[in-house]
This record gives C-alpha cells, sequence and structure tokens, in this order.
C-alpha cells in the first residue's frame, strides 16, 4: 500500500489550488485524485461533437483576491484572455429588462412600476424586522410588488426549493439589495442602472473555455501529482486509507476532499457522530442545455452576455449567449453561434424528460432564436450536485459535520466540500484551498470558508511538522 502525506480528491479549482500552494512551499508528497478524464470539476469545459466548446453553466473569471489574478495571469499569460463589461438582463412581460430588475422599474409594465414603488414605499415606514428565512427576507427588503413580479418566481426557478427553506444567512453580495432613492432615480430620469455587483466586468479565455484555466493550472503541479480517471469508492478514516476504483488502497496523513460532503461522509468509515449532520444537507441538479446554432446572434443579442428567465415560458433559469464570451467556442466564428442555458431540479421541482425539446420550444417563446432551422446541435449535461442549497439547518448541520471530519484529519472544502455557495465562484473555492494549507502549515485562519469551531490556532498537524524539519537548518 503506497501511503502519501497529503492526498486530496477532486481536481476542481479547490483540489487545484491546495496542490499548487502545497507545491509552491515545498511540499512534494502529494498525489490529487480525480474521476474524470481531465482537471477542472464542474470548472471544465467540454467539446461536444460538432466542434461547439460548453462549460458546465456559466462561468466567467472575476476575483475578489489578488493571489488568484496572478494565478490567472501566470495560467494563460496576459494575452490569453478576452475582457468584457457585462451585459446582463432578464427577460420578462415580453421585453429584455436590464439587471438588476430592481434598478430598472422603467421597464416594467405601469401596473407592476406602481405596486414595486408602493411596496417599497410602505417598507420605508415599517421597523426592521429579523427575517427567519429568505422569504421573508425578500418581503422585508423588496416588498410585495417586486416580489410577486421577480423575485419570488426567479428564485424558485433558480434554487429549485420553495424560499422558506432557504436561510437570508448567505445573501451577501449574491443579491442586490434596493435602495429607494437609486430606484426611483432611475424610474424618474428613465435611464438604466446596470452597474451593480462585482461581476460586471470580466474575463473569459481566448481558447478552450473556463477549462482551459485550470487545465494550464493543473500543468504547473509537479509530474506524478495528479492520478486521472481514479474515483474514491470508500475512506477509512481510522485506518487513514482510501479506497481507489482500481482496487488500490492509498494511505495518507492528510485527507483534503472537495467531493459533496454528503457523499464523502456516506463513503467514510470510522467517523465522530456530529459527521452525520452531513447528510441532511440539501441540494439542487443542474440540467446544462447547449443550442449550438448556424449563423450570427440577433442584434438583440449580439452584446449580451447572460439572461434570466423568471417566467413559465421556458425551463430554464439563465441563458447565457456563450459565444459572445469567445468566437472560439464554436466550430465556424462568424458563421456559427451558441446559447447555453441552466435548469434546475430537485424532488420539490422535477424536470420534465423532454427537456432538450422543452429548451428549444423555450428558447423560441422567449425570442432567442426564429426557427429551429437554426439549431445545428444540441448537447445536454446533467450535474447531480449542481447548488450547494444554504438551507435553514445548514450552517447548525455544517458547524457538526465539519469539525467531526476534522478530528480524523479529513478537511472537506469547496464549492460542494464546504457547502457554502456564497463562497463557491471559482476564486473563492481556489482560495479555500490555498487558506487551507496555509492553516495546516502556518495556523493562519482560513478567511474564506469561515470558522466551523475547528480551526486551529497553531500548526500541529502531520504537514506542519515535515515543513518544521525542513526549516531546521
Amino acid at each position: 500500500m503506497e501511503r502519501r502525506r497529503v492526498v486530496i480528491i477532486g481536481a476542481g479549482p479547490t483540489g487545484l489550488g491546495a496542490a499548487w500552494r502545497l507545491a509552491s512551499r515545498g511540499q512534494r508528497d502529494v498525489v490529487v485524485l480525480e474521476q474524470e478524464p481531465q482537471v477542472g470539476g464542474l470548472a471544465r469545459s467540454v467539446v461536444d461533437e460538432h466542434g461547439f466548446t460548453w462549460d458546465l453553466g456559466g462561468h466567467v473569471q472575476f476575483s475578489h483576491y489578488p493571489l488568484f489574478d496572478e494565478l490567472m495571469e501566470t495560467a494563460l499569460g496576459k494575452d490569453g484572455w478576452y475582457h468584457h463589461q457585462r451585459e446582463a438582463w432578464a427577460w420578462m412581460r415580453d421585453r429584455f429588462v436590464p439587471y438588476p430588475v430592481q434598478y430598472n422599474l422603467r421597464h416594467f409594465p405601469p401596473d407592476e412600476q406602481v405596486r414595486a414603488v408602493r411596496g417599497l414605499l410602505e417598507l420605508s415606514h415599517r421597523p426592521k424586522s429579523d427575517p427567519r428565512n429568505f422569504r421573508e427576507w425578500i418581503l422585508a427588503t423588496f416588498g410585495e410588488g417586486l416580489a410577486e413580479s421577480f423575485l419570488f418566481p426567479y428564485n424558485w426557478k433558480v434554487w429549485a426549493w420553495p424560499p422558506e427553506r432557504l436561510s437570508a444567512d448567505w445573501v451577501g453580495e449574491r443579491v442586490a439589495v434596493v435602495d429607494l432613492d437609486r430606484a426611483l432615480k432611475s424610474l424618474a430620469l428613465e435611464v438604466d442602472d446596470v452597474s451593480w455587483g462585482p461581476n460586471n466586468t470580466f474575463a473569459f479565455p481566448k481558447q478552450g473555455g473556463t477549462g482551459a484555466v485550470w487545465r494550464a493550472v493543473g500543468r504547473l503541479l509537479g509530474e506524478g501529482t495528479l492520478r486521472l480517471g481514479v474515483s474514491v469508492r470508500g475512506v477509512d478514516a481510522a485506518q487513514k486509507t482510501v479506497e481507489l476504483s482500481t482496487g488500490e488502497r492509498l494511505g495518507y496523513d492528510v485527507l483534503i476532499s472537495t467531493m459533496p460532503v454528503d457523499l464523502l461522509v456516506a463513503r467514510t468509515s470510522g467517523l465522530g457522530a456530529g459527521a452525520v449532520q452531513a447528510a441532511g444537507l440539501v441540494h439542487s441538479s443542474t440540467h446544462v442545455v447547449g443550442l449550438g446554432l448556424r449563423g450570427q446572434p440577433p442584434p438583440s443579442l449580439r452584446s449580451k452576455c447572460w439572461l434570466y428567465f423568471p417566467e413559465d415560458l421556458s425551463p430554464f433559469y439563465r441563458v447565457t449567449v456563450f459565444s459572445n464570451y469567445s468566437p472560439a467556442t464554436g466550430p465556424a466564428p462568424g458563421s456559427t453561434w451558441s446559447l447555453m442555458t441552466e435548469t434546475s431540479e430537485s424532488p420539490a421541482k422535477p424536470v420534465n424528460g423532454a427537456l432538450v425539446e422543452a429548451t428549444i420550444e423555450g428558447a423560441l417563446a422567449c425570442k432567442l432564436i426564429e426557427s429551429r432551422a437554426q439549431v445545428l446541435s444540441t448537447w445536454h449535461h446533467r450535474i447531480e450536485h449542481g447548488y450547494p442549497t444554504p438551507s435553514v439547518e445548514r450552517d447548525a448541520q455544517l458547524a457538526a459535520a465539519l469539525p467531526a471530519l476534522e478530528a480524523r484529519d479529513i478537511y472537506s472544502r469547496g464549492r460542494f466540500g464546504a457547502w457554502r455557495y456564497e463562497v463557491a465562484n471559482q476564486d473563492h473555492s481556489l482560495m479555500q484551498g490555498v487558506e487551507l494549507v496555509d492553516r495546516l502549515l502556518d495556523g493562519v485562519p482560513e478567511k474564506t470558508v469561515g470558522s466551523w469551531g475547528s480551526q486551529a490556532p497553531a500548526p500541529t498537524g502531520p504537514v506542519a511538522a515535515a515543513a518544521a524539519r525542513r526549516a531546521r537548518p
């Protein structure tokens, strides 16, 4: 049985970030296990049989961290990127409404403008409340008019769970709260307000889709670090071994897992009682349907980036005009273009089996395409773990499960490893891996994922011990 000081499960942004940080700090006794034949995880890209490139969802590159920016430039170079000004819109009431819709009420039908403003004015006279869930937060923040027009129907389509199942603690910069003066100014002066948000400018690789970024990061790792096409059947926390799909057993001193923490706990023996709390975590699945199209985008879509769909005209909640990110995402730039749609699924919101057909019908109904004759190819991929749902119970479940894992030298991080949607972008995910390594080596608290009651104040584990030995003269 082979033994490694650090075993990492998953070669997505978090696993690659941890491996890169370990390598940069002189740790070579590391292996990264990835069940797919390529790196990237949920940020990888796929090329279909017609030559269209697809991401597994609407990914763009923007950052909260200088270190992430530096790594991205190292990976693809300064000239490997397109830089875009975000154009995000909602399609509702047979028209495009600039995003955030709450700051662009002038595009609403008159009766909905009145209801939205009345709701906001009523809120301005009410005392502040302490919402118990996301539904109550929406009503307390936007009023009934905006809630009924956009926020309730759209969030149902995104999350695939009723908003009362979600907490309000995750919102942060994910939802644009409304400023009454700002909303009224846009309405009275008849000007669009579209500058909100951390991703109002973003970058995208010139070649290869988002997956090109993570393939390049993977190439920065030492030879023999990555093992692709190998999945984890089980983990023995007491013996500190991982059983692989090949039948091998791999020993470890520290295990960093980026697989969904509910699956990790289900496949791990020898854990403390608190870990079983992970079994109650809630998620939704995501269907990505790509439409490879003949010709060029119509004038109405030629500069748009992505679109939101709150109405029942379509199954999808978001559509990316993917060819606008890079012409190289299509097989014949200039004569082909592409739309990438996302549809959510959960036990509360099942998906029709004929989703590709429903997607084409929705694209026609929402005037994204003019006829079926434009459709050159279709591509459909279902992601079981699509969104880590920030349910009302989530924080208590994580506060029990993650420390129980860490007591066994198992660290669960990443979009589904830490189950924190609010810090699950690509930059957040990479930094979860980086910051965990710094914590293990130096005892530095992790800022991105936060603390669930188990962050060691000083380095004490086997990884840190090896680093201390090397530092001795």
